[in-house]
């Protein structure tokens, strides 16, 4: 196994698959992921939106990317998304197999 060194897994939900999959599209295409997993059953997300507690379907999105392009891609997220705040959360991998850790750092270039 090979360490992580700077690739990242960020998590985004969205309102329908429609969505899911323009951005996954977009994101792909501008090299800004090299994957995104779309999640094709929905989650339920319970959250604080505006003093309220709110309740949603929403389908979540894994993508696969490098920390140099994370803000290219937070911006891209961002402008296609259609809720106000979306979900953006960056997780550190940690470590990987060599070639995928490869991959990706290919992919995004």
């Amino acid at each position: 196994m090979a360490k992580g060194k700077g690739k990242r897994v960020v998590l985004v939900t969205c309102g329908s698959p429609k969505e899911a999959r323009k951005i996954a599209n977009c994101v792909i295409s501008a090299r800004l992921a090299a994957c995104v997993n779309i999640g094709t059953a929905p989650v339920e997300s319970v959250y604080r939106w505006k003093g309220n507690i709110e309740t949603s379907r929403e389908f979540l999105l894994v993508i696969k990317t490098t920390e140099s392009r994370l803000m290219a891609l937070e911006k891209e997220v961002k402008r296609l998304h259609s809720n106000d705040v979306p979900e953006f959360v960056v997780l550190e991998i940690v470590g990987g197999s060599k070639e995928y850790l490869r991959w990706v750092e290919d992919s995004v270039e």
